[in-house]
């Protein structure tokens, strides 16, 4: 295999040469740490410490019984969004309703910008009241607020506070695409945890944490691609197994916040020591609109602030003003009832006209999507809807453990006579096999 050295650094150096050049490759196994030892006439505890660095910088995984592998290296995932140039009817996209969007224009001509300087502090005060006004009902009572580039930037850098390349994360199964890309991304690995109509499901969260995760990240509502939102019981016992494990970073992603027609459920215990709840507001006021709010612990904010510091890469204020605006607009505050109204509205005409058809998405659905489960791969499907006009996302992306097989559907721009179309469409397709 051509392994060499005599210290952990070396042996290490030596590993990242052959993965580089080619000569150990994804998925192959490196030698158990008796034999190398034995072969390189070290210690042990030298090989030990080689592969320890190799898993934290995210080029092997150490496995247990099973052994140390040469970790693959991950691509650019898929991502979500619309298809530019695409003909296709979109259904696929997972984005907001341009037409329930702010306009952040006039919402900044009612708070004119006021230049800030290197030293100021990071966060707006204004806007971290509003923020300890929103999130801390829902939070321990003692929390610092923060601001991130939305929710997806606030989870690898809570994840980068905390965690190192190789460390389990508990996720549900399936998963937002985004937040398997970044955990990908960080040579993080992950633990899927299945979820159902209530939510991440308790004894699946359980089983990871005796597995060794490090971190837990639950969808209170609006779940993506699933759209089920935790119930009051659920939550109970979700916090039940997380009391259990303090040391686990518990990390709440409401994404979907004043846009659900769900309840909050809390599933951050007493006696967390690191947690943390996000609220972006992409989905309220665009996805250009690069802003998260993070609640958590002392200790989490510290972390968080090291790198969100004002002379290095704060949250530009330009931002922070037009939340400000935002939130504080009674006119914004409509439009976002109306939205959430609208996009209830959508799921209700979309499923009805599935269920015309006899075809049963899961329910109860919050978000922007409606999630129907498959027997079997759902690329056919897709290119046969796609030959007709009509662009859906395939579930097998969202999977971890296993191929997701489901179409996700996006509702946010649907008519009553487009959801009645494609869902004749759909059924003829299904009654085709």
């Amino acid at each position: 295999m051509g392994i060499t050295g005599k210290t952990a650094a070396d042996i290490f150096d030596s590993i990242r040469m052959l993965t580089q050049t080619g000569a150990l490759t994804a998925g192959q196994e490196l030698p158990t740490v008796r034999d190398l030892a034995a072969t390189l006439g070290v210690n042990r505890n030298t090989i030990s410490m080689a592969y320890k660095r190799l898993a934290a910088a995210g080029i092997a995984v150490t496995q247990g019984r099973l052994g140390t592998v040469i970790r693959a290296q991950s691509g650019p995932g898929e991502q979500e969004g619309v298809l530019p140039g695409s003909p296709l009817a979109d259904l696929g996209s997972g984005n907001p309703n341009p037409a329930w969007l702010p306009d952040i224009g006039a919402a900044l001509a009612r708070k004119p910008y006021r230049t800030r300087l290197y030293g100021e502090p990071p966060v707006d005060p204004e806007l971290e009241a509003a923020a300890r006004h929103w999130l801390s009902r829902d939070c321990p009572e003692q929390l610092e607020i923060n601001l991130t580039h939305g929710s997806v930037d606030a989870i690898e850098r809570l994840l980068a506070a905390h965690l190192v390349a190789g460390d389990k994360v508990a996720v549900e199964d399936p998963c937002f695409l985004s937040s398997v890309n970044a955990l990908r991304a960080a040579g993080l690995q992950t633990v899927g945890v299945a979820v159902d109509a209530q939510g991440m499901q308790a004894e699946a969260l359980e089983e990871a944490l005796a597995q060794g995760a490090q971190a837990v990240i639950v969808t209170p509502r609006a779940h993506n691609p699933s759209g089920c939102s935790l119930s009051p019981a659920r939550a109970r016992k979700l916090r039940a197994v997380l009391a259990r494990y303090p040391h686990v970073l518990v990390i709440a992603d409401d994404h979907f916040s004043l846009l659900s027609v769900m309840d909050y459920q809390d599933v951050i215990p007493p006696t967390a020591r690191r947690w943390a709840l996000i609220r972006s507001v992409s989905k309220m006021f665009g996805p250009d609109l690069r802003l998260a709010f993070v609640a958590s612990d002392a200790q989490t904010s510290q972390r968080l602030r090291l790198r969100l510091a004002p002379g290095t890469n704060w949250v530009s204020h330009l931002l922070q003003d037009a939340v400000a605006a935002c939130l504080s607009s009674p006119e914004v505050s409509e439009q976002i009832a109306r939205a959430r109204d609208g996009y209830a509205q959508h799921r209700e005409i979309m499923t009805r006209a599935l269920a015309q058809q006899g075809i049963a998405v899961a329910s109860p659905a919050d978000g922007l999507n409606l999630w129907l489960p498959l027997q079997q791969n759902s690329q056919p499907l897709i290119l046969a809807l796609a030959q007709r006009g009509w662009l859906v996302r395939g579930g097998e992306s969202f999977g971890l453990q296993a191929p997701a097989h489901g179409l996700r559907i996006t509702i946010s721009t649907i008519t009553e006579e487009k959801a009645q179309e494609f869902a004749r469409v759909l059924r003829k397709l299904l009654d085709q096999g």
